[in-house]
């Protein structure tokens, strides 16, 4: 089952996918934030054969809402009308701050982050088992 793992930014959207099995996650691209963006993600889903897209859920500490939270509801009907496919939620709480420790500020950070939701979203499948 392969994933498409996304941290949505207003600028920039990192793309991670998984492997066949969906049991790892990759950094994959980042794409700009402009109007190409959902048909970009929908000829990547069809290409990849992509069954499941991982959207970072964006909360605060308190786990209220973050203002960005309602562009991302949207761009998530968006996406599943585009695709097809559902789209589920995964906490991305500090999935940047993390990226950045790791790797530093790269143009890829994006990337990573997705990267980082989308493993937590497989490790925490790997748990309920």
């Amino acid at each position: 089952m392969r994933l498409l793992g996304i941290d949505y930014g207003k600028k920039r959207v990192g793309i991670a996918v998984s492997d066949d099995k969906g049991m790892m996650a990759f950094p994959k691209a980042v794409f700009p934030n402009d109007n190409f963006l959902v048909a970009e993600l929908a000829k990547l889903v069809k290409s990849q054969g992509i069954e499941t897209v991982v959207l970072g859920e964006s909360k605060d500490f308190k786990m209220n809402d973050n203002p960005i939270m309602s562009q991302i509801r949207m761009f998530a009907d968006e996406l599943e009308r585009a695709t097809g496919i559902v789209v589920v939620y995964e906490p991305e709480l500090l999935s940047s701050h993390q990226a950045a420790h790791f790797q530093g500020k790269t143009d890829t950070i994006d990337a990573s982050a997705a990267s980082i939701i989308l493993q937590s979203y497989i490790d925490r499948l790997k748990n309920k088992e």
